[in-house]
């Protein structure tokens, strides 16, 4: 029997396993998979098997910032409860991910030059997936890394934070010739507004034009518009438009600090003009 990449996948998903061992498996069980599950039961890999099937709502998030504020990443953790992601041996076991992260920068889990599941746990010994599998066991819970955001910008900052909740989070990339010292609570500030506030995009040249379209064409099929003369109807769209943009797009929704100001004027404010927000990214544990 042929075995695809999608059948590899999708043993490896339940089970945790590595693909060379989930294809071998496959290809030992003549495709069947009970009987790959059996046989990487008896490879030793009892502990982990179908551990993914079960929920991963809790764990920890956290941040790494290179010194120069020009790279960070913003990874998550998961488990199936609170109690073990408040337990030291939990946050023992994320704090290894946080230092292999720190010194190896990985790209994102499983994508980019360097994968973080491919990589070897701290540039040693067994790879990051294998150490999930054997933590999964060891935790009786089903253990998986379930964000790896980089962002690097080489013309300006990238800030990070993480909730008190070590749940949620964000990271966001912003060109600023600002000092690394000053941008860096600037940005943070930033990221809590992230959190907050949910943006779905940067700026406004990021919205989709259909997007905007769909949106106006609710806008003139509002009853108050119906009556009104086409160029009162056309300042009433780019109006409502407007309104649109500020609670969608991130540098257009009023600050988190002054609501008087918009995200952009406030960076603006606080770290000098020209700026941009480039990227941002926002997580969310058991979202």
């Amino acid at each position: 029997m042929e075995i695809t990449s999608q059948m590899v996948r999708e043993l490896r998903d339940l089970t945790g396993a590595s693909m060379m061992e989930c294809k071998k498996a496959l290809v030992a069980s003549n495709g069947e998979r009970e009987a790959a599950f059996d046989y990487l039961r008896k490879s030793g890999l009892k502990s982990a098997t179908k551990k993914a099937e079960r929920s991963t709502a809790e764990g920890r998030l956290f941040a790494v910032r290179a010194k120069d504020g020009r790279r960070a990443h913003l990874c998550g953790v998961a488990c199936e409860t609170d109690f073990l992601a408040k337990a030291e041996k939990f946050g023992a076991f994320v704090k290894r991910i946080e230092t292999h992260v720190a010194q190896l920068d990985p790209t994102g889990i499983e994508d980019g030059a360097r994968p973080l599941l491919a990589q070897r746990l701290n540039g040693e010994g067994a790879s990051v997936r294998e150490a999930l599998q054997e933590a999964a066991g060891g935790f009786g819970e089903n253990t998986r890394i379930t964000h790896c955001v980089r962002l690097e910008n080489t013309k300006g900052q990238v800030g990070t934070y993480v909730h008190h909740d070590n749940k949620q989070g964000a990271i966001v990339s912003v060109t600023t010739a600002a000092a690394p010292d000053r941008a860096a609570e600037m940005l943070k500030a930033l990221c809590q507004h992230i959190v907050v506030f949910r943006p779905a995009y940067a700026n406004r040249e990021d919205v989709p034009a259909a997007d905007v379209e769909r949106e106006r064409a609710v806008i003139l099929a509002a009853e108050d518009m119906k009556t009104k003369p086409e160029n009162v109807r056309e300042k009433m769209v780019v109006g409502r438009l407007n309104s649109f943009f500020a609670q969608t797009v991130l540098a257009e929704q009023p600050w988190i600090l002054d609501d008087k100001l918009s995200v952009h004027k406030a960076l603006e404010k606080g770290l000098g003009a020209p700026l941009r927000i480039e990227a941002y990214e926002r997580a969310h544990l058991g979202a």
